[in-house]
């Protein structure tokens, strides 16, 4: 175990490219202990204990009571936050975890996707058919933002008609307070804010009057609800506000750091456009390579030794995910962009019971807009040097603030 505590690990060029410092953290040791995260967490480097701790239910998810209290705040200001966020499925623990994952689970299954699919392709072209293919235009403002949050709000709603600038702001404000090292109170209450807005604004939705809604999650969840599966309107209104959230922010990262590795390495853009077969694995490394989730937490349950180190009950540990995905022991050149690796085993959408629910969903969205591009624009190119761009700054969601494209 090494200790960071005078080492800064996000700085300027971490958040550029933080791939040389997972390097020379795995080189250093599997365990670092850190002041710098949340008051104090255990880093896990290597993919071998990410994945286990992952998986292991000593490793807890219910951690956002010390996340939340641990920020400097007026006694109480911030208890509807944490009240109505302790109680999304992001942070829930069996038993509760598995009963309302499975009511969530009939919106993302084969068959519900593939009837999404079409919509999903509608929206994407009619997005790419706004933009004046003459002139460079922001990838991310244009297409990575907007697709999924309409894409999300047709799971959830059953229409788009209400994905707009509130929901994007909503998404970000809990990305910054969620993501920051070290959440300041502004941005806590930048982010109470946004949950309060975003379940009121499916506590509106859920009152409509059912019979006149389009079949959707939340018409599933009203009915749950009725039914008793789900414990109150808090409940319910938790699982939409993640669902937006969780769905937009990953979506949006994984399009931006894609369309960049695959636009940078012209040799992995052409192959695809000769051979658009390759797509579905192409997504696998592409999340492989520059995960939009950099990292997860948990809270240990008990007293454990972990290489050789001691564990206190109520820890907080750090799962690399960005470093594990970058592991030369589970990946021959980890560094090295691959579309046709034939194992990318990325843990970029976690695993065990915490596997994101929507990772297909979000896998989906990312092969279509690729396939539309690579079809429509063959020779679509940065249009600015990659040392130019500006990265979003979040060291948990890693993601471009711009994306300048050419199409010719």
């Amino acid at each position: 175990m090494r200790a960071l505590s005078e080492r800064r690990i996000v700085d300027a060029a971490f958040l550029a490219d933080p791939y040389p410092t997972y390097r020379a953290l795995r080189d250093a040791g599997p365990l670092h202990w850190s002041d710098e995260f949340f008051g104090g967490a255990w880093l896990l480097t290597r993919h071998a204990d990410v994945e286990a701790v992952l998986r292991d239910p000593r490793f807890s998810a219910q951690r956002t009571g010390g996340w939340i209290n641990d920020v400097e705040a007026q006694r109480g200001e911030f208890a509807r936050f944490q009240r109505l966020f302790s109680r999304a499925l992001l942070f829930l623990d069996a038993p509760e975890h598995t009963r309302v994952r499975h009511l969530l689970q009939a919106a993302f299954r084969p068959d519900a996707l593939a009837q999404l699919r079409p919509r999903i392709e509608h929206i994407t072209d009619s997005l790419l058919d706004a933009i004046d293919p003459t002139a460079p235009f922001d990838a991310m403002a244009c297409l990575a933002r907007v697709l999924p949050v309409r894409v999300i709000s047709t799971l959830l709603l059953g229409t788009d008609a209400a994905a707009g600038p509130d929901m994007l702001r909503w998404s970000d404000d809990l990305a910054a307070f969620i993501g920051a090292p070290q959440p300041s109170r502004a941005l806590a209450q930048r982010a109470q804010r946004s949950v309060l807005a975003m379940t009121a604004f499916f506590a509106r939705q859920l009152d409509a009057a059912p019979d006149t809604a389009a079949p959707s999650l939340l018409g599933l969840l009203r009915q749950a609800r009725e039914q008793g599966a789900l414990k109150d309107d808090a409940e319910l209104l938790a699982q939409c506000a993640m669902l937006l959230f969780a769905g937009h922010e990953t979506t949006r990262n994984l399009l931006g750091n894609g369309l960049l590795a695959l636009l940078t390495e012209r040799d992995a853009w052409q192959t695809l456009h000769h051979d658009p077969q390759h797509l579905p694995g192409a997504v696998r490394e592409l999340l492989r390579y520059d995960s939009p989730v950099q990292y997860s937490g948990r809270r240990v349950t008990t007293t454990l030794i972990l290489h050789g180190q001691q564990l206190r009950r109520g820890d907080l540990v750090l799962p690399l995910i960005g470093s594990a995905n970058r592991d030369p022991a589970r990946h021959a050149q980890p560094d090295h962009l691959d579309i046709a690796r034939p194992d990318p085993g990325a843990l970029s959408f976690g695993s065990g019971m915490h596997a994101c629910l929507g990772a297909a969903l979000t896998r989906m969205e990312a092969e279509i807009v690729l396939r539309r591009l690579l079809a429509r624009w063959p020779d679509l190119r940065l249009a600015v040097a990659p040392q130019q761009l500006q990265w979003c700054g979040n060291p948990a969601y890693r993601g471009l603030q711009r994306l300048p494209l050419a199409c010719r």
